[in-house]
C-alpha cells in the first residue's frame, strides 16, 4: 500500500519573511550582552598596592582591569582614552590627586564612577570625596570581599562607604561640627596646596608639581592663613597633620 502523502507547509508569504527577518536583526541588538564585565582603570603610585588590589578583584569574573596608572595625570590621561565603568584611585598621588581626578571626570566624562582609595578614616574626607564627584570611598585596609563589593555598588549607580567611613561621618554629623577651621572649608586647590606645604616643599617645588606658577601658590598661601587663621608654615603642618591631610614624622619649623 502506498504511503499517504504528507501535505507540504505552505510557502511563507514575502511579507512574513521580511518581518521575520526585521525581528531576528533587531533581536540581535536589542537583546542584551550576557555576563558584561566591569572595567576597571586602578591608579595608585605603589605598584605593591596595585597589584595587591589586582589579586584581590582577579576572584570576580565579572571584574576586568583594563589598565593601570601610577599618578593623577596618567589616570586622567587613561580614564580618557580607555573610558572605564569605574576608576579606582588613591587620593594622594603625584602631579594630580585623586579628588582633582574626579573633579575633571564629573564635568568630562560623568560616565565614569570614581571609587576613593585612601587608608585615612576621618570623616571629613568623606565629605571631600562627595564634594569632588566621588561614588564611594574604600579603605585600602578593607577585605577583598568588600573591595568587590563596592566596585559593584558604584557601578550599579549607588555610593559606597566603608563602614568605618560611615559611622564616622555620621558620628560628626550628630555631634556637630565642632569649633574652629575644617579642611572641607577650604577649596580643593587650597588643600593641595596646603598639603605640599605640609610636606616641606618650597613654592617653586609645589608650583612645579601642580603645574601653576610660583605666585599662584604664594596667593594660595596667603589665603590659606588668612581663613584658617594660622600665620606660619610649622603652624599649616600642624594643621594638615592634626585633621588627617598627611602623616609625617615631624613638624615643619619655618
Amino acid at each position: 500500500m502506498n504511503p499517504r502523502a504528507l501535505p507540504l507547509p505552505p510557502s511563507p508569504s514575502l511579507g512574513s519573511n521580511r518581518l521575520r527577518s526585521h525581528t531576528e536583526a533587531a533581536g540581535s541588538n536589542l537583546r542584551p550582552r550576557a555576563n558584561k564585565r566591569i572595567r576597571l582603570l586602578i591608579a595608585d603610585d605603589h605598584p605593591v598596592v596595585r597589584r595587591g588590589i589586582m589579586v584581590c578583584l582577579a576572584r570576580c569574573p565579572n571584574l576586568e582591569v583594563v589598565g593601570e596608572a601610577d599618578d593623577g595625570q596618567a589616570a586622567l590621561r587613561q580614564a580618557r582614552e580607555l573610558v572605564p565603568d569605574v576608576l579606582l584611585t588613591d587620593i594622594d598621588m603625584p602631579h594630580l590627586t585623586g579628588l582633582a581626578v574626579a573633579e575633571v571626570l564629573r564635568k568630562e566624562l560623568p560616565q565614569i564612577k570614581v571609587l576613593m582609595l585612601s587608608t585615612h578614616t576621618q570623616s571629613e574626607f568623606v565629605l571631600r570625596c562627595v564634594r569632588a564627584g566621588a561614588s564611594g570611598y574604600v579603605l585600602k585596609q578593607a577585605s577583598p570581599e568588600e573591595f568587590i563589593q563596592a566596585v559593584e555598588t558604584v557601578h550599579a549607580g549607588e555610593p559606597f562607604f566603608s563602614p568605618e567611613l560611615a559611622r564616622a561621618a555620621l558620628n560628626k554629623m550628630v555631634q556637630g561640627s565642632g569649633e574652629g577651621p575644617e579642611p572641607s572649608d577650604l577649596t580643593d586647590r587650597e588643600q593641595e596646596v596646603l598639603t605640599r606645604i605640609a610636606e616641606g616643599l618650597c613654592n617653586k617645588e609645589i608650583a612645579d608639581r601642580l603645574n601653576i606658577g610660583t605666585r599662584t601658590v604664594e596667593t594660595h598661601r596667603e589665603r590659606l592663613m588668612r581663613k584658617l587663621d594660622i600665620h606660619s608654615i610649622a603652624g599649616l603642618t600642624r594643621f594638615a597633620v592634626a585633621k588627617g591631610m598627611i602623616t609625617v614624622t615631624g613638624l615643619a619649623t619655618s
